[in-house]
């Protein structure tokens, strides 16, 4: 249904997966994706004013291959929630963001 796709589609799909997974424990979450330079990868950290969670990479070809499969977005939106209600909570694996 949804799999394969350019780099660049996988990570507008991507984000809007993270940030509407995240905002179901809290609408002020935001997800920031960053890719690498030989695009092959991607790294998201949720926000929540200034709390940062850890961060999550995530393969291209693993995303683009995967996307359209229920159970591998459940897992996926899981995984998500769970960041999002860590840093919630303020728990050890939140961390304070740092400027660049």
């Amino acid at each position: 249904m949804f799999s394969g796709g350019s780099y660049e589609e996988v990570a507008r799909w991507l984000k809007m997966f993270l940030n509407s997974h995240a905002k179901r424990e809290h609408p002020r979450i935001e997800a920031a994706l960053e890719d690498d330079d030989a695009r092959v990868c991607y790294a998201a950290q949720l926000h929540f004013g200034e709390r940062v969670s850890p961060l999550m990479e995530f393969d291209y070809k693993d995303v683009a291959a995967h996307r359209g499969e229920l159970a591998w977005c459940a897992d996926l939106a899981q995984r998500v929630r769970r960041e999002a209600r860590a840093l919630l909570a303020g728990s050890a694996s939140g961390n304070v963001a740092t400027r660049r």
